[in-house]
């Protein structure tokens, strides 16, 4: 499954024309208590870099749920990692409760401010109390409107936001968010059905 051909058939669905890179899964599984994690959600997989990088680090009995929006690549996550619960759908649906860590890769940035805002109040509403959110950008569209926007909506909802330095090692160069203890901004949607796995 070729994520340059998927960028090129949906680019705005996909957001990236190169998977990331190992040391930006790295990053972004660092410091999230993965290890002591029991219920783990992943929102926009795509082929699957930080999906395995989740994995590795979580326990045996521990549930990693993934949630992707193109079909394609949710089935080839299906096959490639079984121990998975893989859904074919919108995050914005999102509606699970008591999640330890949610691990993101969508594209922010090609998202409108709406979008973004159910998106964050999805995760926020999700999250435990003690909860923690990971998430990346790219270094280049930093200074843009929605790049500025995600990064002023995350403080909003979380106690504690961190940016860590650029990664280089990626194409394109790539920071990431970390937050922690989200806020109750999003708890009013729980009302809607939880995504289930297919």
């Amino acid at each position: 499954m070729s994520i340059t051909r998927e960028f090129l058939r949906h680019p705005v669905l996909t957001g990236a024309i190169a998977p990331s890179s190992p040391r930006l899964a790295e990053e972004m599984t660092a410091g999230l208590g993965l290890e002591r994690a029991s219920c783990v959600v992943e929102l926009g997989p795509g082929t699957g870099v930080f999906t395995e990088a989740v994995l590795a680090l979580l326990r045996p009995e521990a549930r990693l749920t993934a949630i992707e929006i193109n079909p394609r690549f949710a089935v080839a996550l299906s096959e490639r990692f079984p121990e998975a619960d893989v859904v074919t759908g919108s995050a914005e649906h999102l509606a699970l409760d008591g999640v330890d860590v949610v691990v993101s890769g969508l594209p922010w940035t090609a998202m409108t401010a709406s979008r973004q805002q159910h998106i964050l109040d999805a995760v926020t509403a999700a999250l435990a109390s003690n909860g923690r959110f990971t998430t990346f950008a790219y270094a280049h569209t930093a200074w843009t409107p929605p790049a500025r926007r995600f990064a002023a909506s995350l403080r909003s909802r979380f106690a504690v936001v961190e940016r860590t330095q650029v990664v280089w090692g990626n194409l394109p160069p790539a920071f990431v968010y970390r937050a922690a203890l989200p806020v109750a901004v999003g708890r009013a949607r729980r009302g809607q059905p939880a995504a289930a796995p297919a």
